[in-house]
């Protein structure tokens, strides 16, 4: 009676530079039931775990850990033959992984976390309150450890602070080998200022109609567990400066300029020393204020938890870099998204003296200013387009409705 044997496949679609394989859940030899969790991967924008096509018995691991996980490829075999069928005769070893990778695993300090299989979450937990995995049971399947049990570890008052530093040792000389996220960064980086011709314009607006209206309905959305900032504002500004010129919501390639209907935004977010995710807000044509915040709300606290879906970081069209929350004017060029074709970037909102014309007569105003910009990838737009998408974008924020 023959075996049957089911391939462990790599997502097809995938969001970012490359994946690694972060780690295998079950060793070759060891049981899993379908559906449950069996390989992690990550990429510069998100983790994935690949759960189990089939339920048996792991009998190959084709890409080890930290080696590079290509889309639709075979990372492993399961068998449905029952635990002999884990002894495998002629098992082509695992694709080995370049040293200096496995040199940089070896220096974290998570040992013991990695080997509990933690996902990303979890780890994220575990890391910020300096807890000892081993004093906590778990309550996921296998007896795996969850979210939720180290935040009642942590509530029961179990997590320990972390060992203050002097300034001679925050100052001192070190070498910290890179994460993942941060080489995937980096590598994306790099193509994008070597792929695109990158040019910026730079705008004032004016948000002293955003922050009346903010003012106003920041507690009506507060009542329905909603946070309304900003962001949602500049969301759907985008939206409106897209109908103005189009062109900026689409991807370049070799053949062809793709132009979308659907706007899809994606908000940078930042994640501290390790980076920062891109999470997208899709359809935003298709949302109002309320709904656009909403989505937006949900998006940035999965994303701080290091918990967002492959989907949620998948298919924008264009992207918000809302520099400004640390404190910085200006930022350029700030580096597109590739394939994208535009970035916008926003600056901190500060009070400025500005002229304007009250009663045919000049007048100098305290106003609440913020400088804007667009990058853009000059083989698809150029200096009349970009400022016309920019005039429209800044009419809107300037012109909000006071209701």
């Amino acid at each position: 009676m023959s075996e049957t044997v089911t391939d462990v496949i790599a997502p097809i679609e995938q969001e970012g530079t490359k994946a690694v394989v972060l780690a295998w859940y079950v060793e070759v030899g060891g049981s899993v039931n379908e559906g449950d969790p069996l390989v992690e991967l990550e990429t510069d924008k998100v983790s994935v775990e690949v759960p189990a096509p089939a339920s048996g018995v792991l009998t190959e691991i084709l890409v080890a850990a930290d080696g590079e996980a290509i889309p639709g490829e075979v990372l492993g075999r399961l068998s449905a033959g029952g635990a002999d069928a884990a002894v495998a005769t002629e098992r082509p070893a695992p694709r080995p992984v370049a040293e200096p990778e496995v040199t940089a695993k070896r220096a974290q300090p998570a040992d013991k976390q990695t080997e509990r299989r933690l996902s990303p979450a979890v780890r994220r937990l575990v890391r910020e309150h300096c807890i000892a995995v081993e004093d906590i049971a778990g309550s996921g399947k296998s007896g795996r450890l969850t979210k939720a049990d180290v935040e009642a570890h942590v509530a029961s008052g179990g997590s320990a602070s972390a060992p203050a530093r002097s300034a001679d040792a925050v100052l001192s000389d070190r070498s910290i080998p890179h994460d993942r996220m941060r080489l995937r960064i980096a590598e994306h980086m790099s193509h994008s200022v070597a792929t695109a011709p990158h040019v910026t314009a730079v705008f004032e607006a004016d948000f002293s109609a955003i922050i009346a209206h903010r003012k106003r309905h920041k507690e009506a959305f507060a009542a329905k567990g909603v946070k309304l900032t900003y962001t949602a504002y500049l969301i759907a500004a985008c939206v409106e400066a897209m109908k103005k010129v189009p062109s900026v919501n689409s991807r370049w390639h070799d053949d062809r300029l793709d132009l979308f209907g659907d706007v899809n935004i994606g908000v940078g977010t930042a994640l501290g020393d390790k980076g920062l995710i891109v999470p997208v807000v899709h359809k935003a044509q298709a949302l109002d204020l309320f709904g656009i915040a909403q989505r937006l709300d949900g998006l940035v606290a999965k994303a701080r938890d290091n918990a967002l879906d492959a989907h949620e970081v998948r298919g924008g069209t264009f992207t918000i870099s809302n520099h400004g929350t640390s404190g910085s004017l200006l930022a350029s060029p700030i580096i597109i998204n590739q394939p994208q074709s535009a970035i916008l970037g926003v600056g901190k909102l500060e009070k400025r003296v500005v002229v304007r014309t009250a009663g045919g007569q000049d007048a100098m105003l305290i106003r609440p200013m913020a400088y804007v910009s667009l990058t853009i990838d000059h083989r698809v737009l150029d200096g009349a387009q970009t400022n016309g998408w920019l005039t429209r974008f800044v009419e809107v924020l300037e012109g909000w409705p006071r209701d």
